[in-house]
């Protein structure tokens, strides 16, 4: 997104910052500051990242602050609120991703821990437009409060759903339970709620989804001679629930005309971690459906995996599953079922080759299920 804007002969830009992944500043203008934060949790970097936002949003109000905006800011622009650290944030954000917390409900905890996000970054600024790439699939699709935790949209979130979300969790450090206390009390400013003045000049696009994805994986398909089928559903839930609900449609999809098939599907799962493994949902997805591939009676490979190049707190985007998976497996003495059971997936595929490696890819929509049947 920022080289492409770079490119644009009519931005005029005085300041720059850039926040993502390893690599993110090759091409860019000299003189634009990037900074390289860690995700899926925070670090100093996106602690200076949130800080130097803020700074430029300030400084921006005789012009326009531009924001490109994708999933992956919430931890990679961050500026802990009063009373809070980023240890503080790191340490519910993991508590809530363990879980299995929906995003929303994440983003909401995050918003009122912190001074950039929910709306506070554009409340900063006079005038501000904000292009967004959506990895938001539910409850509201492409919902821009809930994109990178809105730091350029109103918040309908309180500190008391913060709190209630919270408070079902092990593992909230004091420090982040009393603020949201205190929040919920009225002791401290809300977030920027819809109808707020300081947004009237604020202007949010979203310019990519999911639906992205899939129309580029359906044409590709398609010029390679598949038919092709896709899940309008948005693949959501646990992933190993999520996996069974996809065969099931995939099957359906199956009973079609002949040539060979593929099917699509997107979204974003989550893992309850109960195991002593990392998690990582396109991992486990992709896991939990192996054993039910030989029964499509077709040859059939199937590939789960973020479009970021990161599943997770791992450095594979996702992995790859075939029919011949669990028999390959049980020749190199591998327990698919204790691996599920485990949350471990990502040394299972390690062992048989079958990680999605990419590395940063430079965008997010979410998750991508390929499922191809000869």
């Amino acid at each position: 997104m920022a080289l492409a804007f770079a490119q644009v002969p009519s931005a005029r830009v005085e300041r720059a910052l850039v926040a993502g992944p390893g690599g993110t500043g090759a091409s860019l203008p000299r003189g634009w500051q990037v900074l390289e934060p860690a995700h899926p949790f925070p670090d100093r970097a996106a602690v200076e990242a949130g800080q130097t936002a803020l700074r430029l949003a300030r400084a921006s109000r005789d012009g326009w602050l531009a924001v490109l905006l994708s999933g992956g800011a919430s931890s990679m622009v961050c500026a802990p609120a009063e009373g809070v650290t980023v240890e503080d944030k790191v340490a519910v954000s993991r508590a809530l991703m363990d879980a299995g917390a929906p995003i929303d409900a994440l983003n909401c905890v995050r918003k009122h821990l912190s001074a950039v996000k929910g709306g506070q970054l554009a409340a900063a600024a006079a005038r501000s437009l904000t292009l967004a790439i959506s990895d938001v699939h539910h409850p509201i699709p492409d919902d821009p409060s809930t994109i990178g935790s809105g730091p350029t949209a109103p918040d309908p979130t309180t500190f008391g759903q913060a709190l209630e979300i919270a408070a079902r969790v092990d593992g909230v450090p004091t420090a982040v339970m009393r603020r949201l206390e205190r929040g919920a009390g009225g002791e401290v400013h809300e977030t920027v709620k819809p109808g707020d003045p300081r947004l009237a000049q604020a202007r949010v696009l979203v310019i990519g989804n999911r639906r992205t994805a899939l129309d580029g994986a359906a044409r590709r398909a398609e010029t390679i001679g598949y038919r092709v089928a896709v899940i309008a559903d948005v693949t959501r839930g646990e992933a190993r629930d999520a996996a069974g609900l996809f065969l099931a449609r995939a099957e359906q999809a199956a009973r079609g005309p002949g040539r060979p098939l593929c099917v699509l599907a997107a979204g974003e799962t989550t893992v309850h971690v109960t195991g002593t493994g990392k998690g990582g949902r396109n991992q486990e997805f992709a896991l939990a459906a192996s054993p039910d591939l030989p029964s499509l009676g077709r040859a059939a490979v199937l590939a789960s995996a973020g479009t970021d190049g990161r599943d997770g707190p791992t450095d594979a985007a996702g992995a790859i599953v075939d029919s011949t998976t669990l028999e390959r497996a049980n020749r190199a003495g591998l327990d698919w079922k204790q691996a599920l059971a485990d949350n471990d997936a990502y040394p299972f595929f390690a062992g048989l080759g079958d990680l999605i490696i990419s590395g940063p890819t430079g965008t997010n929509v979410g998750d991508l299920q390929v499922l191809l049947l000869a």
